[in-house]
């Protein structure tokens, strides 16, 4: 990083606060000094002469102690902010009712009104020039040495602003905004920071042209983009957006989402190419976070299958929460190792939260449980491949339904408050292997949930369908088989399926953990199904590959559309709009057994 040929002016935090602190007082004494010059002439008695000195001091005190206390000098706001003018003025208005005040104590005589209206007010104003002469400055300063790359962004709302704000403050940004594109009329003629909108979407290639620029940046985050019309998602302008820079010879980046920036600032690096997850993207998923961190935050949490798409998100998330321990379960050691190395930076597997082992074996994880006594469970592990359990349909059966009895009778055992099941659009209606094992674990959670509810504890399963980006989901086998340059296979050319993207998945599945009722499954909004060749097409765009699309005929026990519920289930959303409520019978371990042979499905088996 090399701050001297990027323009940046260093100076250390002290002496900036020292400079702010300094200059803030000087304000105060220029404004006195003018004020009482325009009104006195300088033609003072002895008492106003006290009563105007004592004025200016105690005001000045008063502004820098409240100023230190309210941590205004100590870099709270961006500097010539919104948020800092509107707390220097507050603060300078207390200052200068102090001052005032404290005249009648002494010099026994109330201060000038002229002085103790107007002083306040023009050191205000002197406050706010200079911090905006010190923007102005540090933004010239910036630019005019190794001009970042000149972009358009598009979208002229929040995330828009917050954008430019970082661009403009970061002396390394590699991008410096000129424009915007807004397809809302009322937003015109605005500007944001400076930086005017330029026209709506028809206008971008025109726009790019004139100004020379070759990046636009997407950075709308709107569920619904067109006020006017609730039908239009965002994965669609998103979809637009991409043509049309594909048309003009643009390239399109996209902006990180409000719900991942850190308290309201874009990290700049998380700048992206634009992909096919943008193009299927959903809404912004909005969590209660203070509803979720009281049954986490604190608490000791195993996650099983925590090497996996899912389980690994989950880890993520969770250690955002500050839990007591947070254990991450495995049988694959290679992805136990990968996560060490992703959440703490080091890959030595020598310490205990790291536990290898298989929930089929239960003695192995009764260990564990006695290691650590969870106290919160999200019970990802199981095997998901439809195929491979159409063909070793006794493998899906002992992991999927005997493991995760193991692990829910040992939470019941070990006294676990919080049991999360993960489960499966499959489950619902089910055709397969799969779909008949994963509902059978739903029903085991249910049984158990019964005996422990009147404690207060728990027990739920999650239902939803396919993520984005997981190991052996569509997008992977997609990307793979573009990479060799195909054919891509696809079953059917009606096939379609819900998406989510892993990380707003996962945040649903933590949400329900909080708002389960004791047995219930919980149905996570999918949103609107998607055509699996749509997917294969929008790929093969992207990659701007010849890449022949195969059709390969439907699979046994495979569906052309996946349900969230059975007939009978109702959808029911008493607290979250993007997660249902339903239940599923229960099922005794003693009648377990005897589900067996309808679960394996032996004589439907195909392959």
């Amino acid at each position: 990083m090399n701050r001297q040929k990027r323009g940046y002016v260093f100076i250390p935090t002290w002496l900036r606060r020292g400079i702010l602190l300094a200059t803030d007082i000087l304000s105060w004494v220029l404004a006195v000094v003018i004020i009482a010059w325009l009104r006195f002439d300088f033609t003072l008695s002895a008492l106003d002469e006290r009563a105007i000195l004592v004025f200016a001091v105690v005001a000045t005190v008063v502004q820098a102690v409240a100023g230190l206390l309210s941590k205004h000098y100590m870099n709270r706001y961006w500097i010539a902010s919104f948020e800092e003018v509107v707390s220097l003025g507050v603060i300078v208005v207390a200052a200068a009712l102090v001052g005032a005040l404290f005249t009648l104590v002494y010099p026994g005589r109330f201060v000038s009104i002229v002085v103790a209206v107007a002083s306040p007010a023009l050191g205000l104003l002197i406050m706010s020039s200079a911090r905006v002469f010190w923007r102005l400055f540090k933004k010239a300063r910036r630019n005019g040495v190794e001009d970042p790359e000149p972009v358009i962004i598009i979208g002229a709302g929040i995330a828009g602003e917050q954008l430019i704000n970082q661009m403009q403050v970061d002396s390394q940004s590699p991008y410096i905004p000129v424009a915007l594109i807004d397809d809302a009329s009322a937003k015109r003629n605005l500007r944001l920071r400076g930086v005017p909108v330029r026209g709506k979407r028809q206008d971008l290639a025109e726009v790019a042209k004139k100004l020379g620029v070759t990046t636009a940046i997407f950075s709308i985050n709107a569920e619904h983009p067109d006020p006017a019309d609730s039908s239009v998602q965002l994965r669609d302008v998103k979809s637009a957006y991409s043509q049309l820079a594909k048309d003009a010879g643009l390239k399109l980046l996209v902006a990180p989402q409000v719900g991942e920036m850190l308290d309201g600032k874009v990290d700049l690096s998380n700048i992206r190419q634009m992909n096919v997850t943008d193009l299927l993207g959903r809404r912004e998923i909005k969590t209660n976070l203070k509803q979720i961190a009281s049954y986490v935050t604190g608490k000791r949490v195993l996650v099983t299958g925590a090497g996996g798409s899912i389980g690994s998100e989950i880890c993520r998330q969770v250690k955002a929460l500050n839990p007591a321990e947070l254990v991450l379960l495995d049988r694959d050691e290679s992805e136990l190792h990968a996560m060490q190395l992703d959440l703490y930076g080091s890959g030595m597997l020598d310490t205990p939260d790291f536990a290898l082992c298989d929930i089929r074996d239960r003695e192995a994880l009764r260990a564990i449980f006695e290691a650590h006594h969870p106290e919160v469970i999200f019970h990802t592990a199981a095997l998901k491949h439809l195929p491979m359990l159409e063909q070793y349909p006794d493998e899906g059966w002992k992991t999927n339904v005997l493991g995760s009895k193991n692990v829910v009778e040992l939470a019941v055992e070990y006294g676990v408050t919080n049991l999360v099941n993960i489960s499966t659009d499959k489950a619902a209606e089910p055709t397969t292997v799969l779909g008949r094992s994963k509902r059978m674990a739903e029903r085991i959670v249910a049984h158990y949930s019964q005996q422990v509810a009147d404690k207060g504890w728990r027990y739920v399963s999650v239902r939803f369908g396919n993520v984005l980006g997981s190991r052996g989901s569509v997008l992977w086998t997609f990307t793979s088989q573009i990479e060799k340059g195909g054919p891509i296979t696809i079953t059917h050319p009606d096939v379609e399926r819900f998406f989510m993207t892993i990380p707003e998945a996962c945040a649903l599945v933590i949400q329900a953990g909080a708002i389960g009722r004791p047995g219930e499954v919980l149905v996570l909004d999918m949103g609107e199904p998607v055509k699996i060749i749509d997917v294969a097409r929008r790929m093969i765009e992207m990659s701007g590959k010849d890449i022949e699309i195969k059709i390969t005929g439907m699979r046994p026990g495979e569906k052309l559309s996946e349900v969230l519920h059975f007939e009978a289930e109702k959808d029911e959303r008493p607290f979250h709009p993007l997660i249902s409520h339903t239940t599923v019978p229960e099922i005794s371990p003693e009648a377990l057994m005897t589900e067996h042979d309808f679960v394996t499905a032996k004589d439907q088996v195909l392959y």
